[in-house]
């Protein structure tokens, strides 16, 4: 039976999901961006894609605490421009919280591998997924507060990077070989910022899926604002700060197309015995888990927001006896698995799985922080009597950088990255075909005020 999801979650619960989402990020994925900019240039796009998300934070508060909804963006494109709004904004937010989890999940299975060589990461990869789907399913307090801990332990644990590899940190070491790029546009050092775009919004992909657990929030007005920009400001100083740590701390490149670049950083400035280093490992693994246990709570509240409202199958809106989508917890993991097992079956674009997952779960992203701002100023026009407790600040100033800043990530993907932008198209139009054979459905969902602007 369908039904609605229980408000329980607190302030500190939802920052624990807002930095919990994103904070495998800063321990793996982005040194995939020096390989492209070198680290001056990385620093430039991070430093680029850093206030992308900071105007766009501020922004989208605007949209969830006006609408609390599940379907988050869905829910806002959905009331903004109608059903088939609805339908790209809900399509690119599964895209990118199916999709990432497998990058986060195959770092997990490097990390495990650095202390156990012989165990094989895609194993390690699909055991994780199994133990993170069953802790969803038994209920999100009892999610949620696991989330808490392993985020407040692993950001304490960056921390701790930073602390022991600051006396060693050289700035000559991160600026040598600096700059690096292809030379699409005759101009080396510019390309390269434009290609490493994926790999900086990394550092931030996934922090508005706490909008996702809106409906479980106790008073989302007050609690989501705050949960949001302390968590936007942590995970800023949190980027910079192991970015640059960890580029200093001797060759870059040989940090740059790896799953597990602190742990390797550490060991050149503490050597490959230190108990530093074995620590780096363990509690490493915590900032992987937060993450990846995360946005299965984020990918499982999309499909569960889109099939209540008739936008995909009805039976994955079925609530388990945990009050949890445990349907729509398991669609994702199936998914996620054959993701996994796909590495080596096909090339996209001479990637590594962990950057080829990377960047199809950015494209969601981008056009989904599109529907987003595009959501939040047709909304201004159409629904002004729309309850607003947060309001954008510096209206339409700061909603327009993120929609101008996004719109060039947007052309900057597709320009360097057209294989998967072409993958990613073709599963927006799988899912439009989907869309237009299935209206009755759609008519006989249960009716949704929020969707509807009743």
């Amino acid at each position: 039976m369908t039904s609605k999801l229980k408000p329980t979650l607190g302030t500190l619960h939802l920052w624990g999901i807002a930095v919990g989402l994103v904070i495998s990020g800063e321990y793996f994925g982005w040194s995939y961006g020096w390989g492209v900019a070198g680290t001056l240039g990385f620093l430039i796009t991070t430093a680029l894609i850093a206030t992308m998300y900071t105007c766009f934070i501020f922004s989208f508060t605007e949209l969830t605490t006006a609408i609390p909804h599940a379907g988050g963006p869905f829910a806002y494109s959905r009331r903004a421009f109608g059903e088939t709004g609805g339908l790209i904004a809900g399509l690119a937010t599964l895209i990118e919280f199916v999709f990432a989890p497998p990058a986060i999940a195959m770092a997990i299975g490097a990390y495990l591998n650095v202390q156990y060589p012989d165990l094989n990461p895609k194993t390690a990869a699909v055991g994780a997924y199994l133990v993170f789907m069953t802790l969803n399913i038994l209920g999100v307090k009892l999610a949620a507060m696991f989330e808490l801990v392993v985020t407040v332990l692993a950001v304490l644990e960056l921390l701790v990077f930073m602390g022991v590899v600051s006396p060693g940190f050289s700035i000559a070491n991160f600026a040598a070989n600096g700059w690096a790029g292809s030379d699409h546009f005759g101009m080396p050092a510019l390309s390269g910022i434009f290609a490493a775009i994926p790999f900086a919004i990394w550092f931030f992909l996934a922090i508005e899926g706490a909008a996702m657990a809106a409906e479980e929030a106790k008073d989302p007005k007050r609690t989501i604002p705050k949960a949001y920009i302390t968590g936007i400001l942590t995970l800023v100083v949190l980027a910079i700060g192991v970015m640059l740590l960890a580029g200093g701390a001797g060759d870059w490149r040989k940090l740059s197309d790896i799953n597990d670049p602190l742990p390797q950083a550490m060991k050149m400035i503490v050597g490959e015995h230190s108990n530093w280093m074995h620590m780096l490992v363990w509690i490493g693994l915590f900032g992987l888990i937060a993450s990846f246990h995360g946005i299965i709570l984020g990918y499982s509240r999309q499909f569960f927001a889109l099939a209540r409202a008739g936008y995909l199958p009805q039976g994955l809106a079925k609530l388990s006896r945990f009050q949890t989508p445990h349907r729509a917890i398991i669609a994702g993991g199936v998914i996620g698995i054959a993701a996994i097992y796909s590495d080596g079956l096909i090339n996209l674009q001479g990637m590594t799985l962990t950057a080829a997952m990377i960047t199809m779960a950015v494209f969601g992203a981008i056009v989904m922080y599109l529907m987003s701002m595009l959501s939040l100023f047709k909304l201004r026009r159409t629904a002004p009597d729309l309850e607003r407790s947060f309001r954008a600040p510096g209206y339409p100033f700061i909603p327009g950088i993120a929609l101008v800043l996004s719109l060039v990530c947007l052309i900057a993907m597709l320009w360097f990255n057209p294989v998967i932008g072409g993958l990613f198209v073709g599963i927006m139009v799988v899912g439009y075909i989907y869309f237009l054979a299935t209206k009755t459905q759609r008519q006989n969902a249960p009716q949704d005020a929020m969707l509807m602007g009743e």
